[in-house]
């Protein structure tokens, strides 16, 4: 078993971009090479802004080259929150807003040849009758508020035919999600930013950043003053800017990809080709390959501290689900970092008026990342409408300070005790 992603094994090498050893004048610096940082370099250069990106390590070496390559619909709270926090227009304009992102992964797709193995069709599923009923109103509020109406309750019988799996009692099934190979999907659109006059540089660690009229973007060797910064960092970017730190917590998550499955395992296991996730806090996430492999994601670490031992603790997970699994071998396993925010809106918004940002998409990144892109593109050119949907949205601050991680693994384990009693209803 290696830790190199799966993705980084199968996915056709990304040549290294250079590092910053200059000073550079811009209209826009982006600091990170995730997907928010890629989407905005490629929408900014489209409109014709002079676009630099500074990525500390390599383009997809964060978490937007190392999640389960889930596209979920909607966002990491319910639709409800979004109702309380800013009314039912605003919530309204969200919905819509989420339908585009996943629509724009389709469209860059196409536009741009990008092989990524995009692959339509989720399943939601429940582990006891309280994840029930949530599916339903789930459903409910889908399709009777918001009007999206692809999507269908199954029965125990019916999950266990799609899944491969008898352990669910019901599961929804929808086509608005699916899931995608992320790291493949980002090196597309980056190669589609630079075509457009993006500048992309790796191994350029952001160290400090001067505010003012143009603010100023360090690295160890260069520097880079701009009309407009983008911290698109996210879990990554650490302590670099102090005012927006303590508004989202980073959560570590683990990923395994199996050997191949037998033809008879592809056969039974996910037939229709579906990302299937559970409804636990601590949830479990799964999906089949274009080679046949099942990859298996979950162990989200609230605290901070490294998982250890992850490839056989997801394995004894995975035989929860598919006991047949249980002796099989984990080729690859890895982990990343993930931020969620304490209401898990997104957060997005501005520092003075010449620095956005984009964070704690809390499980929703590899749609969402796009649409924060964009937005942040579509304001700095004038249209500041929908990004200010999000901007104000109430996001706030965690308790504890530097010890947040420690007060959320304590708030976290609630749940998790949570989903254990609901197993035995």
């Amino acid at each position: 078993m290696t830790d190199l992603t799966y993705y980084h094994a199968t996915t056709p090498e990304f040549e290294q971009r250079p590092s910053l050893a200059e000073d550079l004048e811009t209209d826009v610096c982006i600091v990170g090479g995730g997907l928010t940082g890629i989407s905005a370099a490629l929408h900014f250069a489209e409109r014709g802004f002079a676009t630099v990106l500074l990525e500390a390590a390599r383009i997809g070496d964060g978490a937007s080259g190392r999640n389960g390559g889930q596209i979920v619909m909607g966002y990491g709270c319910d639709m409800s929150t979004f109702e309380r926090a800013a009314g039912r227009e605003a919530a309204q304009a969200i919905w819509q807003m989420g339908m585009e992102a996943i629509a724009d992964i389709n469209a860059r797709i196409e536009r741009h040849d990008i092989p990524a193995d995009y692959r339509r069709g989720y399943l939601h599923a429940a582990l006891n009758a309280r994840q029930v009923d949530g599916l339903r109103e789930l459903a409910e509020s889908w399709s009777g508020t918001y009007g999206f109406s692809d999507l269908r309750m199954l029965d125990a019988a019916e999950t266990a035919a799609a899944t491969g799996s008898d352990i669910y009692p019901a599961a929804l099934l929808e086509q608005g999600s699916g899931h995608i190979n992320p790291l493949a999907y980002l090196r597309g659109l980056a190669r589609a930013a630079e075509a457009e006059g993006a500048r992309l540089f790796e191994a350029s660690r952001v160290t400090g950043l001067q505010h003012g009229a143009r603010p100023v973007v360090e690295t160890a060797r260069g520097r880079v003053t701009a009309r407009m910064v983008v911290l698109a960092g996210n879990a990554y970017l650490g302590g670099l800017v102090p005012e927006i730190e303590y508004r989202i917590a980073p959560v570590l998550s683990a990923v395994a990809a199996t050997a191949p499955l037998t033809s008879d395992q592809q056969a039974r296991i996910l037939p229709g080709n579906e990302a299937v996730a559970d409804s636990n806090t601590a949830l479990n996430y799964f999906r089949k390959t274009p080679d046949g492999r099942l990859l298996f994601g979950g162990l989200a670490s609230y605290s901070g501290r490294p998982l250890n031992n992850a490839a056989a603790a997801l394995r004894r997970r995975m035989a929860g689900v598919y006991p047949e699994l249980a002796n099989i071998d984990m080729e690859y396993c890895w982990s990343g970092k993930l931020a969620i925010t304490v209401t898990r809106m997104p957060d997005f918004g501005r520092i003075g008026s010449n620095i956005y940002y984009a964070q704690g998409l809390s499980g929703h990144g590899v749609a969402l990342t796009g649409l924060a892109g964009k937005l942040i593109a579509e304001a700095v050119s004038g249209d500041v409408e929908r990004f200010d949907v999000f901007a104000r949205l109430p996001n706030y601050r965690f308790p504890g300070g530097p010890a947040r991680q420690a007060v959320l693994a304590l708030g976290m384990a609630w749940f998790k005790l949570r989903d254990m009693v609901g197993l035995s209803k």
